[in-house]
């Protein structure tokens, strides 16, 4: 399911910023761009946001502000420092040269002057990006639920309908036979002209293709994967699996109906359940 949530937290030291943005995706699959400085809490924010999100595809974007400008100091080793212009001046004895060592030269060597990190306060910092992802990711859900209403309503429409086309497939079941029976015993009446028909052999036939025909049980199964999904949408709940799953089951009874199928009617709103139930299968890969 689609879904956007935006906060900012600041304090007087730092700043920060986390927005969360998801498409439609099977499972959960969190992409997380943030400043190198934070990437020792990547951890902590999946877990964080596990709290809110189940799944979909989450890009969540960070940026950090720190106002005491403080992340590095510059260390003078005067040792080493010590141990180059000793050797430079023995060198300079060795060759007969002068020597004509500058502070400008010694500061390029290597290790003299070190850039040397300044502890990080993490337990502040994960104080302030926990607030700002709390809030953040409490408005991505109110946005999904909102998106979630409008498609639950949407579903359950969907379901209605499948449901009336189960029904008229129920009701249209009885006819079948009968019109089954009355054409077998007009063409045999035909072929046989004035000879008596066989009731015995003639029930046998219908009897037959009633079995042949009946599709009792894919109605009854239909039925039941149709409110369950209903029940489902109305409870709510992480129920994008389950959902997922029935509609598989909902497709195997239509394409059973389909197959027994032995009347154009019948076959038409097979197909149209068929269809419907694509559509539904589509739209709950948005539910979580």
């Amino acid at each position: 399911m689609t879904g956007f949530g935006r906060s900012e937290y600041a304090d007087a030291n730092r700043k920060f910023t986390v927005e969360i943005k998801s498409v439609n995706h099977r499972y959960l699959d969190m992409t997380i761009k943030m400043p190198k400085k934070l990437n020792f809490f990547e951890a902590a924010i999946r877990n964080e946001l596990k709290n809110y999100i189940q799944r979909g595809k989450v890009d969540i974007f960070i940026t950090y502000e720190d106002y005491t400008d403080r992340g590095a100091s510059v260390k003078y080793n005067k040792d080493i420092a010590a141990e180059y212009l000793k050797y430079l001046k023995q060198m300079s004895e060795d060759f007969s040269l002068d020597c004509d060592v500058r502070v400008s030269t010694l500061a390029r060597l290597p290790e003299v002057f070190d850039m040397e990190d300044m502890e990080i306060d993490e337990e502040a910092i994960w104080e302030g990006l926990k607030k700002a992802l709390d809030e953040a990711s409490e408005h991505f859900v109110e946005f999904r639920i909102k998106e979630g209403e409008n498609l639950k309503n949407d579903l359950i429409g969907k379901l209605d309908g499948m449901l009336k086309n189960v029904q008229y497939i129920k009701d249209r079941a009885p006819a079948i036979i009968e019109e089954y029976k009355a054409g077998l015993r007009a063409k045999i009446e035909e072929m046989l002209g004035d000879t008596k028909v066989d009731e015995g052999r003639l029930l046998t036939e219908v009897t037959i293709f009633a079995d042949r025909v009946c599709v009792d049980e894919e109605i009854v199964r239909l039925t039941s994967h149709i409110e369950a999904t209903k029940k489902a949408l109305t409870d709510g709940g992480s129920i994008g699996r389950k959902l997922d799953f029935i509609a598989q089951e909902m497709n195997r009874e239509a394409n059973t109906i389909l197959s027994k199928a032995n009347d154009l009617a019948t076959s038409d709103i097979a197909i149209d359940l068929k269809t419907e139930i694509e559509k539904v299968r589509e739209q709950i890969q948005n539910i979580e």
